[in-house]
């Protein structure tokens, strides 16, 4: 479990009023004492994350989230930081006392319908209060996954857990029932894989990169063959392969590389892009990214990294990419760079995003950031897409991918 990235896990977001039992519900769940718990309203000051294995869900991570109903000069940032895991959660967790309704639990109920995100509701505090038949039969009219119980019931917490589970499992979102794959279903079984895979200043020292080592794990899900190079062993290893391989991958970096010497009889691709069909939305990124040729001189572009990093000398977002449009377009291009997972307030200034392959990300949130975009009107793409249209390649790394390159040359078309 320790393994799995976060952002394979099934994220959980636990929501309700102050003091209703919210992080008595996590630490109950976890069986132990994860946050903070206290008769004071808002003890919860931000966002707490547990990772945990939740058999036989698997890897989870449950955020225990601020009280909704927060109206202290705090509370407006506590709640700022709670409506945030709408964008994060693949199923949220109310949490209410028995026979109590109020308007901030039907804002909740209304923004997971509107969102789509599966809702369970857990009436807390039973061994308080018995919620009334006809409390329980209104609150099954507003979610059919209802759960009564005591987060500080030491003795039924068994079977309180056991509720929860089952109510997860009814809903738990298809594809963590059954993974996305990454790769296996482009590559037949016994199939040959071709890794492209540098090692620079951007690889970390003994490893190699999450999304490589994600690909390569899914080739072995699908029984086919992984044979890892760098790029300047790849002409050799085409010569001594007995057979042709069926497709090969690359770092965006390499990727004119990796085109000038693949024949035009096999399929090749980019990690990035990859990621951009695992995690998001690649017909739509493929479309976004001819919006780069409209950009005009002092129109801005936003660079989105996912995640928080310590740029190097030879950063592929904040150093590479700016230099690379700034060839591909002839002139300098107006840029902002933002890290993390919110988007800037002004989204709209902008003529398009370049976005990471959000390996860190959730597919969940990574599909919301692309729809944050679309209802802004801003076009988004990400960056091995973007990479490869500067190099003059985007219909030979589309082409695994019919629907996306007919998207891509649609929008050209126009």
């Amino acid at each position: 479990m320790l393994n799995t990235p976060k952002s394979l896990r099934l994220q959980i977001g636990i929501f309700g009023r102050t003091n209703v039992g919210k992080s008595s519900l996590l630490n109950m769940i976890a069986n132990q004492d994860v946050a903070v718990t206290s008769e004071e309203p808002g003890t919860t000051t931000d966002v707490v994350e547990k990772s945990m294995e939740l058999l036989p869900i698997g890897p989870v991570t449950i955020l225990d989230t601020g009280g909704i109903d927060d109206v202290s000069t705090l509370g407006t940032k506590r709640i700022e930081r709670t409506e945030k895991i709408f964008d994060r959660a693949d199923i949220i967790i109310l949490v209410i006392e028995p026979n109590q309704w109020t308007e901030f639990e039907q804002d909740i109920a209304d923004r997971t319908k509107k969102s789509n995100i599966p809702l369970i509701i857990a009436v807390n505090k039973i061994d308080i209060q018995n919620p009334d038949t006809d409390f329980i039969d209104r609150m099954k009219k507003i979610s059919k996954q209802v759960v009564t119980c005591s987060s500080i019931d030491l003795i039924n917490r068994d079977q309180y857990i056991k509720s929860v589970k089952h109510e997860i499992i009814t809903i738990l979102p298809p594809e963590f029932m059954k993974q996305q794959p990454l790769i296996r279903d482009l590559v037949p079984k016994n199939g040959i894989v071709v890794l492209l895979v540098p090692i620079d200043s951007e690889a970390p020292k003994g490893r190699i990169i999450l999304p490589q080592v994600q690909t390569i794990r899914d080739l072995l899900d699908g029984h086919s063959i992984s044979v890892v190079v760098q790029h300047d062993e790849y002409p050799y290893v085409l010569e001594t392969l007995s057979r042709k391989p069926d497709l090969v991958v690359c770092d965006s970096q390499v990727v004119d590389h990796m085109v000038k010497n693949t024949p035009d009889d096999i399929l090749c691709t980019t990690f990035s892009i990859l990621f951009s069909r695992f995690k998001g939305d690649l017909i739509e990124e493929s479309k976004g990214v001819a919006a780069i040729e409209n950009v005009k001189k002092g129109e801005k572009i936003l660079i989105a990294e996912a995640c928080s990093h310590h740029p190097n000398e030879d950063d592929i977002g904040r150093v590479k990419i700016p230099r690379w449009l700034k060839q591909f377009k002839g002139e300098e291009v107006s840029l902002d760079i933002v890290a993390g997972r919110d988007y800037p307030a002004n989204l709209e200034e902008y003529k398009a995003i370049i976005h990471c392959g959000g390996c860190m990300l959730t597919r969940n949130e990574k599909l919301v950031r692309i729809e944050k975009a679309r209802d802004r009107g801003v076009p988004i793409t990400n960056y091995g897409i973007l990479i490869s249209l500067m190099h003059g390649v985007v219909e030979r790394t589309l082409q695994p991918f019919p629907e996306a390159l007919e998207a891509y040359r649609e929008i050209v078309g126009n």
